[in-house]
């Protein structure tokens, strides 16, 4: 498989060059890493308090339900308010939930009531999100997007891999997961307060009133904007297909025989990928075949959930999850950046929200998808048939939008 076409001009694209994105890149970092360490004190509160593997699977359910019901006002409203201000909104209101939780885990209240605050939470995220990408043009030139994305998708990853480490560190010093609420709404509060320290562009606000028709618009430009609605699918049906990450409690204790701490790395890997190619792609490193690098990003991805499902070496199986991971960022970096520089601005909020809602589906459904497969084959066919399917995808996508195979440097516009 050939590389990428790449060429380098770090002085003028590296998007850290900007004084307002690294202050909004700072305030991610920080509230991403809250909101992971406060998944896991979530999930361990839970299950001490109940023993209920029902009771954490309504923790999923609790933040996905307000996504799926909110999605279409929450980029109607990105498209017609401040940006700026509905995250703020949003990073105060998640900040006050997580307040709560700490009181309520103090008092040992009521899970019900956990449950109500993480309802509430997931409402102030669902407009957070497409709030927060739409934003990020507004802060950057256009030749610095690139950049921007492979920052942000950076600092989710590092987040990822160091947020709960430090969340379990901190339930396990203090005895409990209070502390580890409010250290996640100091977290949001600093997010919040960095905001108030930038200054975006004006932002080309939706004129449109609240209506279904309205409210449907995004829906509408996706059907015509045919790479941006090629690059969402792609992923998704992917990301659906290639879940091996929902099989590695099975592939650590049955397959490889590695145990629980085999698991850890297991899990590690893929993140570990995805931030070894984001030191690359964030240095203003630019993809002159765009759209070519998608496919073949997705087909590696393909490829390497094949070797890894047939795989009973430990190293072989990390080395592919690594890989997954690297051929994952490549495809997220063009993803965002199609979605946020093709889409006009004030139609950003709007897809911003579809993207965000694929994104959180695709990564429940493929969970799902693949227990499923595993339970009716085995968890071996699970996984190739998974990766098999991702590369009838590419193939698929790659001859029904070729305006994506034939797209080129990253943010350029489409032909």
């Amino acid at each position: 498989m050939r590389r990428p076409a790449l060429t380098s001009s770090r002085s003028s694209t590296n998007a850290l060059a900007d004084r307002d994105f690294r202050r909004f890149l700072a305030g991610h970092v920080a509230a991403s890493m809250g909101v992971q360490m406060q998944n896991l004190a979530i999930g361990w509160e839970l299950y001490e308090r109940t023993g209920s593997a029902l009771a954490l699977g309504n923790v999923g359910l609790c933040q996905i339900l307000p996504a799926l019901c909110l999605w279409l006002l929450a980029g109607h409203t990105a498209d017609r308010l401040d940006r700026r201000r509905i995250v703020q909104v949003s990073l105060l209101v998640m900040a006050a939930c997580s307040l709560g939780l700490a009181a309520i885990s103090a008092a040992s209240g009521s899970v019900v009531w956990i449950y109500a605050l993480l309802v509430l939470s997931g409402a102030a995220r669902a407009f957070q999100q497409p709030a927060r990408s739409a934003l990020v043009p507004l802060l950057v030139s256009r030749d610095r997007f690139p950049s921007a994305v492979t920052w942000s998708v950076t600092a989710f990853q590092l987040a990822s891999a160091v947020g709960p480490a430090v969340g379990g560190l901190a339930v396990a010093v203090a005895g409990g997961a209070m502390p580890v609420y409010v250290l996640d709404a100091g977290t949001s509060l600093t997010f919040c307060a960095l905001l108030s320290s930038v200054a975006p562009r004006p932002q080309e606000r939706s004129s449109s009133e609240m209506s279904f028709e309205s409210l449907a618009a995004g829906i509408r430009y996706l059907r015509s904007a045919r790479v941006v609605l090629a690059a969402i699918s792609l992923d998704l049906f992917a990301v659906i297909l290639g879940g091996a990450i929902a099989l590695l409690p099975i592939y650590s204790k049955d397959i490889l025989g590695v145990g629980a701490a085999g698991l850890g790395w297991l899990r590690a890997a893929p993140s570990l990928g995805a931030i070894a190619t984001s030191i690359v792609l964030a240095q203003g490193t630019t993809m002159a075949r765009a759209g070519r690098a998608m496919l073949l990003s997705v087909a590696g991805f393909g490829v390497a959930t094949i070797v890894f499902g047939l795989s009973t070496s430990f190293a072989l199986s990390l080395a592919m999850l690594f890989l997954t991971g690297a051929f994952d960022m490549v495809s997220v970096v063009i993803r965002h950046t199609l979605v946020q520089v093709l889409t006009p601005d004030e139609m950003r909020g709007r897809v911003s929200a579809i993207n965000g809602l694929f994104i959180d589906l695709s990564n429940e459904l493929g969970a799902w998808e693949s227990g499923f497969v595993a339970y009716l084959l085995s968890p071996t066919a699970s996984v190739v048939l998974g990766g098999v399917g991702t590369l009838v995808v590419v193939a698929v996508v790659a001859v029904l939008f070729p305006g994506l195979r034939r797209y080129g440097k990253l943010g350029d516009p489409a032909i």
